[in-house]
């Protein structure tokens, strides 16, 4: 056994003492009752790395500080860490225990650009900070670590043979990070994935999300003076304007519930300048991923019009594609039983001070209490969002749950969802998570019979479906965030 050493082994053995302590009663061999001690034990030090990497807020592919962070926690807990893998330098795999079954655990990192706030119930940037944790990824990373730590000492004081890895994936926030994961066979001998979410409401219901597909279109033009030679000019401006202008008839002609979005990345310079360059970054989801690369083409077929139209040349980079997830309703089923096991979040008084002045900032907001209950379990449905989750779990038995990190009613990537996530608030979310997960894990370890039904299930469901990644890029784009 390797042994921790620095702040971290301080940590864990407060969190060890707390297990001794627990242990003097009737679960004194009760390995599950160790391990969630520990758990209570580590939750200022799962606070404190949360806290780090919200501060830091760095986005996709820049998250060099918050996965070193990360990497650091996991070596000082027992863990062999494998850095830089994928061709992605901040992502990495975290190995600890042998034999046995493989369960994975996700990791995110990146934060949102645009999305600065400070730790307030107001509207209030943080000088100097650009972007923000708006969709919570510093408690995901934090609270998938603090979990996998725990999993390790389980396997070691109950002594049962399994491997526990942890994967640290960014760029989840359209840059398709995981995917690269995917296809450099990663999860190949991966039993079974599990993975959480900030959200503001505890569930461990297992939807599907929307595929999608991500680019530029790069317009190119000839600059002039925009009032004494206009005739020399081509507007790239003109180009992307006319392409947006296309794009938004064909949200008319495309199939029930396709999702188009674009921004005007580049609109050029100064107005007395004619743009000789300027770009579209567009998204289309669709659950069907044969449907967002039908659509798509037509959005490619739409831009060329355009740049003919307008005398200007265009180029087109792909950015991000994923697969919608697949839901697993056996190892959802396992994840639903842990998260109501452990009950609500049991706020303290601060933090429900902080959610209700949160609350008075939304349009409409459920009731507080929401926090204390855990949500009818459901599997299917559809949820409009992305993530490059599905791609795992296209490859891998997956299954996900949520906490209430954020205040009732408040919705992903808006400023709010940045406040509670470097408050209080938000760590007791992530530590409800990690010990659902934690518990959920040390159950399929224990119930291997579980795993092998989560595996039949998954193959049922993906059925004869081949899975061709949306992605196109052969590397990822390390700079698409610049």
């Amino acid at each position: 056994m390797k042994r921790a050493t620095g702040r971290l082994g301080l940590a864990l053995s407060a969190a060890l003492a707390a297990s001794a302590a627990a242990a003097a009663g009737p679960a004194g061999d009760d390995p599950d009752a160790r391990m969630r001690a520990a758990l209570d034990a580590y939750a200022p030090r799962l606070a404190e790395v949360a806290d780090e990497l919200w501060r830091w807020a760095e986005v996709g592919y820049r998250e060099t500080r918050s996965s070193q962070r990360l990497q650091q926690e996991l070596r000082e807990g027992g863990f062999e860490v494998e850095a830089g893998v994928a061709g992605m330098p901040t992502a990495f795999v975290a190995r600890a225990g042998r034999g046995g079954p493989v369960i994975a655990l996700l990791a995110e990192m990146d934060a949102l650009p645009g999305a600065s706030q400070a730790v307030a119930a107001e509207r209030r940037g943080v000088d100097g900070q650009a972007a923000g944790h708006a969709c919570g990824h510093n408690l995901f990373g934090a609270g998938s670590v603090a979990a996998a730590i725990a999993i390790r000492r389980w396997l070691l004081d109950s002594g049962t043979p399994g491997e526990v890895r942890v994967y640290g994936a960014p760029a989840e926030e359209g840059g398709a990070g995981k995917v690269y994961l995917v296809r450099a066979g990663l999860f190949d001998d991966v039993d079974a994935v599990l993975h959480w979410h900030p959200a503001d409401a505890n569930s461990a219901a297992q939807p599907a999300s929307m595929a999608n597909v991500s680019g530029r279109f790069r317009f190119e033009g000839v600059a002039s003076h925009a009032s004494i030679s206009p005739e020399r000019g081509r507007s790239a401006l003109d180009g992307v304007e006319a392409f947006n202008h296309m794009a938004n008839l064909l949200r008319e002609h495309v199939p029930e519930g396709t999702r188009i979005h674009y921004t005007i990345s580049d609109g050029g310079g100064a107005p007395n300048v004619v743009p000789a360059s300027a770009e579209a970054y567009y998204y289309v989801r669709h659950p069907d991923p044969a449907v967002v690369r039908e659509v798509f083409a037509r959005l490619q077929r739409a831009a060329e019009g355009a740049a003919l139209g307008t005398g200007t040349r265009v180029a087109y980079t792909p950015v991000g594609g994923v697969y919608g997830l697949l839901p697993n309703d056996t190892l959802g089923h396992v994840l639903d039983a842990a998260l109501r096991a452990d009950g609500g979040l049991a706020l303290g008084q601060a933090e429900r001070g902080f959610a209700r002045a949160l609350q008075g900032t939304l349009e409409r907001a459920p009731p507080l209490a929401q926090v204390d209950t855990v949500a009818d379990y459901a599997v299917g449905g559809l949820s409009h969002a992305s993530t490059d989750v599905g791609d795992v779990s296209w490859n891998a038995p997956t299954a996900g749950l949520s906490t209430a990190t954020w205040a009732p009613g408040t919705g992903a990537h808006s400023w709010q969802a940045t406040a509670a996530s470097g408050h209080a608030l938000g760590h007791r979310g992530a530590q409800a998570a990690a010990r659902a997960l934690a518990a959920a894990a040390a159950r399929l370890y224990r119930e291997p019979a579980l795993l092998a039904q989560a595996r039949r299930e998954f193959e049922q469901r993906r059925g004869g479906d081949a899975y061709r990644p949306l992605l196109e890029r052969d590397a990822p784009p390390l700079d698409y965030r610049d």
